[in-house]
């Protein structure tokens, strides 16, 4: 409840901002005044309107108040920012003498209109680059012997996000992708699912997803939003696709690679089941062997450290999804994309496949993650990426 009033609060503000900004700049004629209120309310209603009948009745005019609202959230962002880079000029050029009454109402016009043109060239082509998605490529060594096994290659897939705004096309790009990359296994790594799961179910979406190659399978971890839209249903429907959900669970593969899946630090606030400590989850497994952890939200990497961990593979972070959200998530996680070793545990963090809210992305990519691991008693060992 606190973070919805949170959430609610800040929506409100950035818009009222925009609002009286807007307000201000257009002239002041009744008809203009009355028609722009009009377009506001309806487009600051767009998401929230979209989500309450989403959660109501799935439909596809339900999908297109969210990916209208979508927008309308990318739009918010950047001209708050804007807005308020132009309020901090105009009190620049206040002081030098450039503004005075006699020329504020064409500055307000003519600022509002450039924010507004380019807040939509900047979302036009984060809407391309969001439908662009890349594989980045990781070859990672882990220094344990895997039995026969020398090399195993994994494709790791994040925060898709499927419903309302990702949909079948996306899923058919993704399989193509897999059916290129031929892993042995693919691993899911949390928000498969969007939230409310009607829009999934009323497209039966997980259907096109496939790997026909991958002769080890798929796992996936649950993440934050598989419970917020409901985990008694939506966990059973991953798992009806052939996908194992690991919940809490240690798996081994192809003999000897140990994969431990925890269930999303969220779980007890949404789901009403609390996860197991790290050291009660692992306590069973081999440490002689490769132990590779999937952790939905990458919390407390030196928890993986102490455990012994040899790769954690993590998403949630979307690398802020769009700049400069991708400052504030690279102060917040010690590791909000890419890679790191700390210790002799190595970690992964993807920028995810799908996205939450605008299907806009700017300073982020989407991607498919792309491991080549090898197995050996050698001392050496490393990364190297490439995108």
């Amino acid at each position: 409840m606190i973070f919805f009033i949170v959430v609610i609060a800040i929506y409100s503000a950035a818009n009222l901002y925009i609002f009286f900004k807007g307000y201000a700049a257009i002239p002041a004629f009744q008809k203009n005044k009355i028609l722009y209120v009009t377009f506001f309310l309806l487009f600051a209603s767009l998401f929230i309107g979209g989500k309450i009948l989403e959660s109501k009745h799935s439909t596809v005019f339900s999908d297109i108040l969210n990916i209208l609202g979508g927008f309308w959230l990318a739009f918010m962002l950047y001209a708050f920012l804007f807005l308020f880079l132009s309020d901090i000029i105009s009190v620049l050029l206040r002081l030098a003498g450039v503004i005075n009454s006699h020329n504020i109402m064409n500055f307000r016009k003519w600022t509002y209109l450039g924010i507004l043109a380019l807040s939509i060239i900047l979302i036009t082509g984060g809407f391309v680059n969001a439908l662009l998605p890349r594989v980045t490529e990781y070859n990672i060594h882990i220094d344990k012997p895997a039995g026969e096994l020398k090399q195993l290659r994994i494709a790791a897939v994040s925060d898709i996000h499927l419903g309302s705004i990702i949909r079948k096309r996306s899923m058919k790009k993704l399989s193509e992708m897999l059916k290129k990359a031929e892993p042995d296994l693919v691993l899911l790594l949390g928000d498969i699912v969007d939230g409310e799961i009607g829009p999934v179910l009323r497209g039966d979406l997980l259907k096109y997803f496939t790997c026909p190659h991958c002769r080890g399978g798929m796992y996936a971890i649950t993440g934050n939003h598989e419970f917020i839209g409901g985990g008694s249903r939506t966990i059973p429907y991953i798992e009806s696709k052939g996908i194992r959900v690991l919940k809490d669970e240690v798996v081994t593969v192809e003999g000897s690679v140990q994969i431990a899946g925890r269930l999303d630090r969220d779980s007890g606030r949404f789901f009403g089941k609390e996860r197991l400590p790290l050291s009660q989850l692992i306590a069973g497994t081999d440490p002689l062997k490769p132990l590779i952890l999937l952790d939905h939200q990458p919390y407390n990497l030196e928890d993986a450290v102490e455990n012994g961990v040899d790769l954690q593979l993590s998403g949630h972070t979307h690398n802020g999804q769009m700049w400069p959200l991708n400052l504030i998530t690279s102060k917040h996680y010690e590791l909000s994309y890419g890679y790191m070793k700390k210790g002799n545990t190595q970690f992964i963090v993807s920028s995810g496949f799908g996205l939450w809210g605008p299907r806009v992305r700017i300073g982020s990519r989407p991607e498919l993650i792309l491991l080549n691991i090898s197995f050996t008693n050698a001392a050496a060992s490393g990364t190297t990426g490439n995108n």
